[in-house]
Parts: structure tokens; C-alpha cells; sequence
């Protein structure tokens, strides 16, 4: 079997080559995978101690380049999840939404597949003064990113979750010239295949159809990154017998599902298995302290409740084996 922590982002060498990771090489990560990775050396650790109590293997991933990278799938490739064979993967992610002690389980989808924008507007230069004998590039991008959000309001059916963000537009140098291309990058989140289906194909055609009504022209490149992250019914009901027993039974809750991605998700693509989200947050803060945000932290009495939910869970999962 295998349990899994992710260890930082993307190599910074590489970096440049995914183009919605950050180049600012000073922007903190604080999604926790520093958490991640203690609480798993501590279960390698209680594991080795355990060595003559029973039977199998555990592998230890420590996945680097999981914001983007897509190590998992690099790891699989390398042979992570053979020789010896690996039958169940389990991995546990920190959970600022949740209260130190509790654990957040869910079958099935659990967290979005993942794709990648990116959508070129080529317009006509000028001089701000005279916009009529220009194609402003900047006019159409701006009108692109007000159409493409009535794909989930007019498209999608309303009980299908789904999100498109166009997060950065780079266009022009400076106040008083119109430049001649302005270009936008984004994600798109979601759950059901023929949802991405229809998403990818109408961002297209809206990206395109505005520009050409506006006298420019627009390039779209989709891509897609990660699938969602499917938890196995076998790998929740486990650990769920887990964390009650390790950490007693009020500590298991319900997971909604997330539009955050993992790259957890290859891996549970090709053997059972299941991703749960640990508590961080101390009883004491009134407020979350979120992923991905300046103000992100964790509460470290969490860590070693963590390292033992998955001692215990690679021990259970064993002793069924047997």
C-alpha cells in the first residue's frame, strides 16, 4: 500500500515552463505541504518501529510538484506503483475549514478537475487619443471575461458545480498607447466530464465569436491538467473506522466537495483509495486562516494527530490483508 505527502511546488528550474505557477520567486507557498511532509516522516518513523508486526509493504511518497507540476503523475510514470505492486493509496491534505481533531471524509468526487486558460486577443494598435483607428485589445479581452461567465449561468445546469476565473490579463506598457494584443489566463473547475466537454468547447467559441464582433481576432489554448479526485467507497469506509478509532467518534465529518484540484487524483485513478482533509484550524482563532493566503496557518498540535491517522491507517488496511 502507499501513503502519500506532497512536499513543495513545482522545482524552481522549472517553473517557467507552467505558465500559471507564480515567477515572483519570493511569493510564499503556505499550503501546508511542510505539514504534509513532517507528518508523514513521523508515520515512516512509527511504521519502522512497527517493522515485525506486520505483514507487507508500505511505500512513502514524497511527491514534489504537485501546484501545477503534476509530479503524481511523473511518480506513476517512474514507477511508483510497481515493483513491488501497490494495491490502496491513501494521502491526508490540511484543512484550515476544519477544527484540530476533526477529520473531513468523503466518498466519491471530492475535489475538481483542474484546467488551464489561456485566451489571446489580437486587436490593431494606436494612440489612446484616437481609439477609431484602432482595435483596442484591452475593450475586447474585457468583454470576453463578462461572456464567458454566462456559460454557468445560462449553459450549465444549475446543479452542476463549475467555475471558470480568468485571474490575470497582461496587455500594453503604458497610458497612452493602445496595444495590439492583451491576453488572458484562467481555470476552469469541475466535476462531470461532459461539463468540461461543454465548457472548453464554448469558451472557444464565445473567446472568438466576441473578438470577430469587435474587428479582432482571439486564440484559445485549453488544456487540461487534472482529473478530479475520486475517493473509493473501500478507502473512506476504512479510514472512517480509522479516525473514529485513533481519534474518537465525533472526530469524523462530512467533506463537501472542494473546486480546489490535486494531482492525488492520478493516483486514485489506477488503485482504490481515498484523500481526507485534516483539521488545522485551533479552537481559539475566530476565523479560518486559509490556503493559498498570506494569513495561512496551521495549528501544530494537529501534526501528530496526523501522523498517526496514518500509522493506523496503513496498519488497519495490512492487518485486512492478512
Amino acid at each position: 500500500m502507499l501513503l502519500r505527502a506532497d512536499m513543495d511546488a513545482l522545482p524552481i528550474e522549472e517553473m517557467s515552463d507552467v505558465p500559471y505557477v507564480s515567477q515572483n520567486r519570493g511569493v510564499m507557498h503556505a499550503c501546508g505541504h511542510d505539514g504534509h511532509t513532517s507528518m508523514l516522516l513521523a508515520a515512516t518513523r512509527l511504521l519502522a518501529e512497527r517493522r515485525g508486526g506486520f505483514a507487507g509493504n508500505v511505500k512513502l511518497m514524497f511527491q514534489p510538484a504537485e501546484e501545477g507540476g503534476a509530479g503524481a503523475l511523473r511518480m506513476i510514470e517512474e514507477g511508483l506503483l510497481d515493483d513491488p505492486h501497490v494495491d490502496a493509496a491513501f494521502a491526508e491534505h490540511v484543512s484550515p475549514l476544519h477544527f484540530t481533531g476533526q477529520v473531513a471524509l468523503r466518498a466519491g468526487p471530492v475535489m475538481a478537475a483542474a484546467d488551464h486558460i489561456t485566451i489571446t486577443v489580437h486587436g490593431k494598435g494606436g494612440h489612446a487619443a484616437r481609439p477609431q483607428y484602432a482595435v483596442d485589445p484591452i475593450v475586447v479581452a474585457a468583454h470576453i471575461v463578462t461572456a464567458l461567465q454566462t456559460i454557468l449561468s445560462r449553459e450549465v445546469a444549475a446543479l452542476d458545480q463549475a467555475v471558470i476565473t480568468i485571474a490575470n490579463i497582461e496587455s500594453g506598457t503604458t497610458f497612452n498607447v493602445i496595444p495590439d494584443t492583451a491576453r488572458l489566463r484562467g481555470t476552469v473547475r469541475t466535476y462531470k466530464p461532459e461539463v468540461q466537454d461543454l465548457i472548453e468547447k464554448r469558451i472557444t467559441e464565445i473567446a472568438q465569436g466576441v473578438a470577430a464582433a469587435m474587428r479582432a481576432t482571439a486564440e484559445v489554448v485549453y488544456k487540461r491538467n487534472y482529473p478530479a479526485v475520486v475517493n473509493h467507497q473501500e478507502g473512506i469506509d476504512l479510514m472512517q473506522l480509522t479516525v473514529s478509532e485513533v481519534l474518537g467518534p465525533e472526530a469524523p465529518v462530512v467533506q463537501d466537495p472542494l473546486m480546489g484540484a490535486e494531482d492525488f487524483s492520478f493516483v486514485l485513478q489506477r488503485v482504490p483509495g481515498a484523500m481526507v482533509h485534516l483539521g488545522v484550524r485551533h479552537a481559539s482563532w475566530p476565523e479560518q486562516r486559509p490556503i493559498h493566503n498570506s494569513a495561512f496557518d496551521l495549528d501544530e498540535e494537529a501534526l501528530p494527530l496526523g501522523a498517526a491517522l496514518m500509522t493506523a491507517t496503513a496498519l488497519r488496511y495490512l492487518s485486512r490483508q492478512e
